[in-house]
């Protein structure tokens, strides 16, 4: 595998040159692109994590051959090999596996509607960095955890271990969630509940619905709206808007005004 091929320069390229290369060409690659392709990706991220490291650039471009005991048993089998251990006590050497990395990101809480671009960079056990493009889907839940395989730790010879992505949502008040439903409260005065009005509900997404609320309604009664939920992060069909309604009690102060509502009173009593 021609890793200066892989990254479209060559091999007297500075370290520069190799890490805008890497970045053109994750970017073009990223398996969340419409165009991408999974295989090439990581073709790209081995050869990079191989030729921005000197030591590891310079062994790849001089390498030097590697003792091995693998032909000493030629035409003798595993058996052979089996017998041999156990009479001299000889145990095979167990090599260190990379471990798997965790990082996590934060999003706005409305990025849930939408998704999220971004660029996460991160560190290896040796001290260099790593970048990773995120796609977050809409619909995303807090906790969630995305997987790149080979992204890992590449600390010891043979494959690398994976990133894990844990996402992180932020809380906005006046807003939660339930699965693929948006919850919010709003306040009404009280005597609207009793004749019903109209009112404009502000959205997570920074538009407006109008809410009619027919007269008699009881505080907290919740109102649904279909599809001004969150979209499913499977299907992309959204859920729903669920309103609770807070009876608002207004300050009477004017004598006549409270006078007028006794009346009411006594009239419905």
């Amino acid at each position: 595998m021609d890793y200066y091929s892989i990254l479209g320069v060559n091999k007297n390229a500075s370290s520069e040159d190799i890490r805008k290369a890497y970045k053109k060409k994750s970017m073009q690659l990223h398996p969340d692109r419409p165009d991408g392709d999974a295989e090439k990706f990581k073709q790209v991220n081995e050869a990079y994590s191989v030729l921005k490291d000197a030591d590891k650039r310079a062994q790849y471009d001089n390498p030097q051959p590697r003792f091995s005991t693998n032909n000493m048993n030629a035409g003798f089998g595993n058996g052979f090999e089996d017998i041999i251990n156990e009479a001299f006590g000889f145990r095979q050497q167990q090599h260190p596996r990379n471990q798997d990395i965790k990082i996590g990101v934060t999003i706005d809480f409305e990025d849930i509607l939408t998704g999220k671009k971004l660029i996460a960079a991160y560190r290896l056990r040796n001290g260099s960095e790593e970048t990773v493009n995120l796609d977050i889907p809409p619909g995303a839940n807090h906790g969630d955890s995305v997987r790149f395989q080979g992204l890992g730790d590449n600390s010891f010879p043979g494959r690398r271990g994976d990133l894990h992505v844990v996402i992180k949502i932020k809380k906005k008040v006046g807003w939660e969630r339930h699965n693929d439903d948006l919850i919010t409260e709003i306040k009404v005065n009280c005597l609207e509940l009793i004749t019903g009005c109209k009112t404009k509900v502000n959205t997570l997404n920074g538009k407006h619905l109008e809410l009619t609320i027919p007269s008699g309604t009881k505080n907290g009664t919740t109102f649904s709206v279909p599809q001004h939920g969150i979209p499913n992060i499977r299907t992309g069909q959204r859920g729903k808007l669920l309103i609770h309604i807070n009876a608002e009690i207004p300050k009477v102060t004017d004598a006549n005004t409270l006078n007028k509502i006794q009346e009411v009173l006594n009239e419905i009593s």
